[in-house]
């Protein structure tokens, strides 16, 4: 994946933050006046230690015990439009990015997410967007403040003592020594950290999804150990993210704290020597003190921001990842009752880094046509599913839909003419009903009800706790295979689309449940230009035109019957699978 700079990690952060400025200027606006106030209050310490405490004039120390408690009211209404603004913006911003990049990743094609594993992008969303979420409304908000705060004290320390604060600005090069040198070591770790955690998520991930095969093979103590060791490694990199963060912190807060401690010494020998009163030494000493606590503060913060810079570039990443399925911007408008014809004109195409799997292969389906694939594992049967859908993309000929290569459709309109029924049909963690109304999220509950029936479906959801409102886990882990194809196969019927990809959609099915999802196909493909590939007789029986695969290219067409007689191939096949 791409390559992520800071300075478009900052780019990035603008432009997420730009849609809320006015939200952004009220935060910015309520920092300014508690961060003023807070100064205000040292001027208040002054005036009172001088003019009220020293003079012995309680009136005067009346007032100023009013005016700093009025300076504290400010600064803590201030403080809680700040926290509001700052927070609201860390959880919109976070809520934000992660629609962002969900959007991103639907349009990826499967290649993408064939060499990346779902854990670490599952921790890209959770993990990652947490630490900015973080980082946008607690620390950057830190951050802004002690920056405003310490700019301020150092020009209210320079008008009470411009002696003094030239010894202080003589600390600072020394305080920003330890900033320049481990902050770049917690942003690597913080990097790495993140990764790591992907890792752990990666691992929960691929284990909880196969449960029944971990235990089948009782290897629940080894996935433990495996774990375990990827737990310690990520241990490991947290602390070493840790340790540079808390030396980073300790570095500055000693720095800082030994300069006050001179400071005040100084401080002490003139107000001895009267260049300047007790009042100045406490309103300079308080500065000091907010001045070192702002830089502590931004020492403690760096480590989170560096945090987040990580995190961003992860994300990053993610965003700035190519869609290599480039949509067209041609419309399919297909007549309703005339299904499109399917060509394959002398297509050559392989996967990402494997060799060719077809070399100017050729194949022309009739409009309205049955046509079943037959072939050994590996034949190529399902890639040419593949290549319909566009999930990926020929190197060399064209696949027409009707008369329009498929390249210049528009890749919505292309599948929205497309239904397809996999050998392992997909059930998502949702109802029933949504389960079947995923083939056209529009329908009506009757319609829904309708498209069960034809696939013979209705009775067993008919017996299930809720019915159709029934909630079906994870991967449908409540269904058994059978059930599961004929949800698949009514969502396929209520999407009613012209053009029809079957794989094997009676393949988990017993013999009864088979002769009965036969019947729905056989009535579903009417009208339909059908591709199917077979496994069992009763499909290829029903095709009109059986088409003979082996590693990726057609050896034979024709009848059940005629490549009985004439193809040793699917005679052997036939033997060996279909009459089975």
């Amino acid at each position: 994946m791409t390559e992520v700079s800071t300075k478009h990690v900052l780019f990035w952060f603008a432009s997420l933050l730009k849609q809320y400025r006015w939200r952004v200027a009220g935060a910015v606006v309520a920092l300014l006046v508690a961060s003023s106030a807070w100064l205000v209050l040292g001027q208040g310490i002054r005036y009172a230690i001088d003019k009220g405490f020293v003079a012995d004039n309680s009136d005067v120390l009346n007032q100023a015990v009013i005016a700093v408690l009025v300076i504290c009211t400010v600064a803590s209404f201030a403080t809680y439009c700040r926290f509001y603004l700052m927070t609201w913006l860390g959880e919109r911003i976070s809520a934000d990015i992660r629609v962002q990049v969900f959007r991103h990743l639907m349009t990826l094609p499967p290649s993408f997410f064939a060499k990346i594993r779902t854990g670490e992008v599952i921790s890209r969303f959770t993990s990652d967007t947490a630490v900015l979420q973080t980082v946008i409304g607690m620390s950057l908000s830190m951050a802004l403040r002690s920056s405003i705060t310490f700019t301020g004290a150092l020009l209210l320390m320079l008008i009470t003592s411009p002696m003094l604060t030239f010894c202080v600005l003589l600390a600072v090069p020394a305080v920003l020594v330890p900033i320049r040198l481990l902050a770049p070591q917690v942003r690597i770790y913080a990097r790495r950290s993140q990764d790591k955690i992907a890792d752990l998520g990666a691992h929960i991930d691929q284990s909880l999804h196969e449960i029944m095969t971990v235990q089948a093979f009782n290897a629940q103590a080894e996935e433990s150990n495996q774990f375990t060791r990827s737990v310690e490694d990520a241990m490991s990199t947290a602390k070493m993210r840790v340790h540079y963060r808390s030396l980073l912190i300790g570095f500055i807060m000693l720095l800082s704290l030994t300069a006050i401690i001179i400071i005040a010494w100084i401080g002490a020998r003139q107000v001895f020597s009267g260049d300047m009163t007790g009042g100045e030494l406490s309103a300079f000493l308080f500065y000091a003190v907010m001045a070192g606590g702002s830089i502590a503060t931004i020492s403690e913060v760096i480590g989170e921001v560096q945090r987040g810079v990580g995190a961003s570039e992860r994300l990053l990443e993610l965003l700035a990842t190519p869609a290599t399925i480039q949509s067209g911007d041609v419309p399919l408008v297909l007549t309703k009752g005339h299904p499109p014809a399917i060509t394959f004109d002398n297509i050559t195409f392989a996967y990402p880094g494997s060799c060719p799997l077809f070399h100017q292969l050729s194949l022309t389906i009739r409009a309205g046509e049955k046509v079943a694939l037959v072939g050994a594992s590996g034949a190529g049967k399902t890639t040419l599913f593949q290549l319909m859908l566009r999930f990926y993309d020929v190197q060399q000929g064209q696949i027409r839909i009707g008369t329009q290569p498929i390249s210049s459709l528009k890749l919505e309109a292309l599948r929205a003419h497309i239904a397809i029924v996999t050998q392992e049909p997909v059930v998502f963690a949702t109802t029933v009903m949504e389960n079947i109304r995923y083939g056209n999220i529009h329908a009506s509950d009757d319609a829904v009800l309708k498209a069960a029936k034809a696939a013979f479906a209705h009775e067993f959801i008919d017996r299930l706790d809720n019915g159709y409102h029934t909630e079906l886990g994870e991967r449908g882990v409540r269904l058994s295979g059978g059930q599961k194809q004929r949800i698949a196969i009514a969502r396929a019927i209520l999407a009613d689309r012209p053009v029809l990809l079957l794989d094997e959609a009676t393949s988990a099915l017993d013999a009864m449940s088979e002769r009965m999802v036969q019947q729905a196909l056989n009535t579903l493909m009417e009208g339909r230009t059908t591709i199917v590939i077979a496994h069992r007789l009763a499909t290829v029986q029903h095709a009109d035109r059986i088409v003979v695969m082996d590693k990726g290219t057609i050896v034979a067409t024709g009848s059940h019957e005629v490549l009985l007689k004439n193809d040793t191939l699917y005679r052997e096949y036939a033997e060996l699978q279909l009459l089975t």
